[in-house]
């Protein structure tokens, strides 16, 4: 059959293509950074470079205080920045960093960009200066040097490689402006904090050493240069005020000054839980004190005779040799004799309150809160700054014009143990000549 022989004819079909996976993504454009952005952070870099860079060269124009004020915030700023300068892109840090230099400067050997030696050639500097820097004029600066005999490198193994007016003038500095040892050493061009550490406490106790002599109660003729100044005081045959005072919270410090505000005695040490009245017995004041005052004249007042003696505050007891105030006194009776012996009683202590204001004034470490290891060192560096206070004071060196008071911290209970006679009949002539004083004028 013809039509089963015919071949069916086929359409050719194109293949089907295997399904295909999608194509990978493209990757996220690099962030740019806007150009104000990166104008800015040029701008600020510059800014704080410039700043750095003005704090370290011509910080002679500049208090300490302002900085030691500046100096952290500026080292902030500079870290800061740097953080902010890495989320640039690569091509835009390289060329930010590298026409800009924010790393501050590394401590070294003494060069004559450092601070201190700047300070010590420039010849247009006024006196001021060294007063601000160290709480001391030029002259008294160089005279406590000689004084202190502070040993040369070359001159003992054990010594610190400095020179003699680096290690005082960082000690100072420190103890001035309670600086941190790292911006002492950046200061003097001390090569570590560490450093810086050990040329203060070597200082300290150079001064201990040196210039103990002006504690020295026991030489001719101490107490008795006391006693007009008291006088002028109303304070007859009077030869030293009694005082305490807290410093940070590791230790009480017991001290006598006279009327200049010079002290005649200090102890400090003593654990902060103690009493007035249990430290003065343990003192070498209280041991010493029936030979100080021994064969003085006595005081021929109108209702009897008074020994040498000494001011003592209301939380010491009242003896023979230290007069305390009276108590439960009727603060509305001005004219009653009581009323009027502590009144003048109170004007008189004012000096060893003042004398601690000062040293805490000038030596603003003191007040600085001591911890752990350190609280062994303070009691020597509290007799150092009292050292200072007198040895400025012998230079004519003027006081401080703040009074730095902790108040709240000096403040001690009353003493609440047995009277004693012959304090009493002291103190009651005494008040009775102050009465008779005050109704004549």
């Amino acid at each position: 059959m013809a039509a089963s022989g015919r071949k069916r004819s086929r359409r050719a079909r194109a293949p089907i293509p295997a399904p295909s996976s999608p194509p990978p993504p493209s990757p996220p454009p690099a962030p740019q950074s806007p150009p104000q952005l990166t104008s800015l952070l040029a701008l600020l870099a510059s800014s704080v470079t410039q700043a750095l860079r003005f704090a370290s060269d011509r910080d002679l124009l500049l208090l300490p205080s302002q900085t030691l004020a500046l100096d952290p915030l500026l080292l902030s700023a500079a870290r800061a920045v740097s953080r902010l300068l890495a989320l640039l892109p690569l091509h835009l840090q390289t060329l930010t960093l590298t026409s800009l230099s924010l790393s501050p400067p590394t401590p070294s050997p003494p060069l004559p960009s450092s601070w201190f030696l700047r300070l010590l050639s420039s010849p247009t500097l006024p006196d001021s200066a060294w007063r601000d820097a160290f709480r001391m004029s030029k002259p008294a600066f160089f005279q406590l040097l000689h004084a202190l005999a502070l040993p040369a490198p070359a001159a003992s193994s054990s010594s610190l490689a400095l020179p003699p007016d680096h290690k005082l003038g960082a000690a100072l500095f420190r103890l001035a402006h309670a600086a941190p040892a790292r911006a002492v050493a950046r200061r003097f061009g001390l090569p570590s904090p560490a450093v810086a550490a050990r040329a203060f406490y070597e200082v300290c106790r150079a001064i201990a050493d040196r210039l103990a002599v002006l504690l020295d109660l026991a030489a001719p003729d101490r107490i008795a240069r006391a006693v007009p100044g008291f006088c002028a005081l109303s304070l007859p045959n009077c030869c030293g005020a009694l005082g305490y005072a807290r410093f940070g919270e590791a230790a009480i410090a017991q001290a006598l000054v006279d009327a200049d505000g010079r002290f005649l005695d200090v102890s400090i040490g003593w654990d902060p839980e103690m009493a007035p009245a249990e430290i003065l017995p343990r003192t070498k004041l209280y041991t010493s004190q029936s030979i100080l005052l021994a064969n003085a004249p006595h005081g021929e007042l109108i209702g009897g005779s008074v020994p040498r003696y000494f001011l003592g505050p209301a939380c010491c007891p009242l003896l023979p040799w230290l007069v305390a105030p009276y108590k439960h006194v009727d603060a509305t009776s001005d004219l009653s004799k009581e009323s009027i012996f502590n009144h003048v009683h109170a004007h008189g202590l004012q000096v060893v309150k003042n004398a601690f204001g000062h040293v805490r004034a000038r030596w603003r470490l003191l007040d600085e809160s001591w911890k752990g290891e350190c609280q062994e060192a303070l009691p020597y560096v509290v007799v150092a700054g009292c050292l200072l206070h007198n040895f400025l004071n012998k230079c004519g060196e003027p006081m401080p014009e703040e009074i730095q008071g902790n108040s709240d911290a000096d403040e001690f209970g009353d003493f609440e143990g047995d009277k004693d006679m012959e304090g009493e009949r002291i103190r009651d002539v005494l008040a009775a000549h102050l009465s008779l004083v005050s109704r004549n004028q």
